[in-house]
């Protein structure tokens, strides 16, 4: 066997491993454990992993190791690091994901597909024209089951991080935090319908490595003009191409479009 066929197969080996998420940085010369009861399970039960197999996980500095199963009980997991990847699949962009509040499945996956293509951050606002509303004492079992989908959608996709998933009860507490970002850009419908092409396209040109994006969505009938008003002196209103978008699709538009302008593109440029 050739040494790129060598190379082939350790790879082969490697993209085969389960991988799971530690919330401890790394650190090569200690042992770690592993406590999350449905973690342990799906190790256990569904893997059928025994002492000795190796298993991939992200640490929360974003470093990535195989690591061999040293002991197994009821309540954890051993593992011993065995060798640090050299992986790099987040945006080089941190976008946070600010959508109006739609229907419950529709979100699930846009959280779901959205992860899959390199969101950090999800914010759900109960926006004015939101046909779903959430009631105050459901909120953190929602918040629950959305974060359990992003992480599952984060180790499927072989991201480094788990994003975040928040709630807000109307967008003025948005507002309050612009500062924590370098831009912030609203998708507006009307923006589309008036032929707008360019502006997002130019805007993403100019995006910088590690800067801090804000996009907000509104829900399925749209953003109000109060709303809109809100945010004018602070944010840019950008088209996401000539169709009119669903709630839980524009997200992925914007995420593909990020990904293609500064992963991609950059990628062939480098080729040639």
């Amino acid at each position: 066997m050739t040494m790129d066929g060598f190379a082939l197969l350790v790879r082969k080996w490697v993209n085969n491993l389960q991988r799971y998420f530690i919330n401890q940085n790394a650190d090569f010369h200690q042992r770690f454990f592993i406590t999350n009861e449905e973690d342990i399970h799906h190790i256990k039960n569904v893997m059928r992993n025994t002492i000795g197999n190796k298993i991939i996980i992200n640490f929360n500095d974003k470093k990535v190791f195989i690591t061999e199963i040293t002991e197994i009980s009821s309540n954890q997991i051993e593992l011993l690091p065995i060798k640090q990847l050299d992986v790099d699949t987040e945006l080089p962009v941190d976008v946070t994901i600010c959508s109006g509040l739609i229907k419950g499945d529709k979100y699930e996956w846009l959280l779901q597909k959205s992860t899959e293509l390199g969101a950090n951050h999800f914010i759900s606002v109960e926006m004015d024209r939101s046909v779903v509303k959430l009631q105050e004492n459901k909120v953190q079992k929602k918040i629950d089951r959305w974060q359990k989908i992003v992480k599952e959608a984060a180790e499927q996709s072989y991201r480094l991080v788990i994003p975040d998933v928040k709630f807000q009860s109307n967008l003025k507490a948005i507002y309050d935090t612009i500062n924590n970002y370098d831009y912030v850009l609203i998708a507006y419908e009307d923006e589309a319908k008036d032929g707008e092409k360019s502006r997002f396209k130019n805007i993403l040109n100019n995006f910088q490595t590690n800067d801090r994006v804000l996009i907000i969505f509104g829900p399925e009938g749209g953003l109000s003009e109060k709303e809109i008003d809100l945010f004018r002196d602070v944010s840019l209103n950008v088209g996401l191409g000539p169709r009119i978008l669903r709630a839980e699709t524009a997200p992925l538009y914007a995420l593909s479009s990020i990904s293609f302008e500064k992963e991609l593109m950059g990628w062939i440029e480098w080729q040639q």
